[in-house]
């Protein structure tokens, strides 16, 4: 070892190299050499040593030290067949294990619960709203339907984040085509994200404005709505033609097929349309009909066309899309009490609790149908999910649990501002803007990211 000048051995700072306090080579004492603190201190030290170390041994062999807490994981997320004594951590990817948790939340079940942040944009700051949704503006006094959130039973569901969906649709578009509860969840996304970025309104087109298209310079974003209440080609009843609608149940809409190349992901949403009178049609030659007395045609109902209709759609975009998302908002249901013009047709206030309400009927089989659907396409996809991805956004059942989320009455302004009349038309199968349909978008930016990952 390194040992002073002999000349300087004595001075006040000299050091020295000599053995260790336990015999084991050579160590630096801060001492001068005739000074008698080193043997005392290399005493005290050894002894100390000896004296701590069967505590040191007990401490860690009976209580160890948990690893540190970025690399801690829950018992829970082990495999089932694996322990905690098992090889720790798992050796899993990050973004598997990311994917794992994400694929295993079910936002399907679960409860409304109490919320006091509230929505994000209300009725006078987003000037998208169409006016028979403005609940706020209209004078509904109730707001208690705007303070609830959904929480699904086995996860949580992330508060929407306009800046991250912004981010997903940078130099993208993103189009909503169907019925007007189409319209309805593209006016909620409109206004969520108008809270962080302001949107212009670039096109429209169509009376009430059917087709939109607005743009967010701040990302060179594109959102759409096209009108396209059976997504197949259609004939609408009117008031000069015929009282019943046309369908064409072997090719679709080309008012939004024609620009599938300029789309890069796509929100479909029907189902109410098809309650209605109509004539149904393929390979030019009449299927039958829904509710056409008078026409020599058979009636077959409207479940079997619905299926059509979502299969003969979503086939026509896997074979024309390329790299473009295709997410099927299931059907949303109404929530009449009586009849639709008289006072109280929807009338509740509240959320139904957890059992009160059950998916059943016309409003179960809608949706079976529709996710059937989407899953059987899915399949027959296979290997070529990269070309196309699809996904059901299934919605029906927590909108089902929110009887008070209609705008009821106040589709129009202050509808009693003269008193209660003989006739009050009501909405019950709308969404208030902000309302539960901001929820559909919650959800639907968690699909987006999980179909980003794929």
């Amino acid at each position: 070892m390194l040992e002073k000048h002999k000349d300087d051995r004595k001075s006040p700072g000299a050091w020295r190299a000599t053995k260790d306090g336990f015999g084991n080579g050579t160590s630096t004492s801060f001492f001068p050499k005739d000074h008698p603190f080193p043997f005392l201190t290399r005493k005290f030290l050894q002894w100390t040593f000896y004296l701590l170390l069967p505590f040191i041994v007990f401490r860690f062999y009976f209580y160890p030290s948990p690893p540190p807490s970025h690399l801690a994981i829950p018992l829970s997320s082990l495999p089932v067949n694996s322990s905690p004594s098992s090889s720790f951590p798992p050796q899993l990817p990050e973004e598997e294990m990311i994917l794992s948790k994400e694929t295993a939340c079910d936002y399907t079940q679960g409860k409304w619960v109490p919320d006091k942040m509230g929505p994000l944009y209300n009725g006078t700051t987003c000037g998208t709203i169409k006016d028979g949704q403005n609940c706020m503006s209209h004078g509904r006094p109730d707001l208690g339907f705007l303070y609830w959130r959904w929480q699904p039973q086995d996860c949580q569901l992330p508060r929407f984040d306009p800046n991250e969906f912004l981010q997903f649709f940078a130099d993208r578009h993103i189009a909503f085509v169907g019925d007007s509860m189409a319209r309805n969840q593209l006016e909620s996304l409109v206004c969520m994200l108008s809270s962080v970025s302001p949107p212009n309104l670039v096109y429209k087109n169509g009376d009430d404005n059917k087709f939109r298209r607005w743009h967010f310079a701040s990302h060179n974003a594109s959102v759409s709505i096209y009108w396209s209440p059976f997504l197949v080609k259609g004939v609408e009843k009117s008031k000069n033609g015929p009282d019943h609608n046309e369908l064409y149940l072997d090719r679709i809409d080309e008012r939004w097929g024609k620009d599938l190349d300029g789309i890069d992901t796509i929100v479909l949403s029907i189902g109410h349309w098809f309650l209605h009178p109509a004539v149904y049609l393929e390979d030019g030659k009449v299927l039958g009909c829904h509710y056409c007395p008078g026409l020599n045609h058979t009636e077959i109902g409207f479940y079997d066309v619905l299926r059509k209709a979502v299969r003969t759609t979503v086939n026509t975009i896997s074979d024309r899309g390329d790299g473009i998302d295709v997410i099927l908002t299931t059907f949303s249901p109404s929530h009449f009490q009586g009849d639709w013009d008289k006072f109280g047709a929807c009338p509740k206030t509240e959320p139904y609790g957890e059992g009160e309400k059950l998916l059943e009927g016309m409003d179960a089989d809608m949706r079976k149908i529709e996710v059937e659907e989407v899953e059987s396409a899915r399949l027959g996809i296979g290997g070529n999910q990269k070309k196309v991805r699809l996904e059901a956004l299934d919605v029906t059942r927590l909108s089902l649990m929110r009887p008070d989320g209609h705008p009821g009455p106040y589709m129009y302004p202050f509808p009693f501002a003269n008193g209660v009349g003989e006739r009050v038309q009501n909405d019950c199968v709308h969404w208030c803007l902000p309302g539960p349909v901001d929820t559909w978008n919650q959800i639907l930016l968690q699909v987006i990211k999980r179909l980003r990952r794929q």
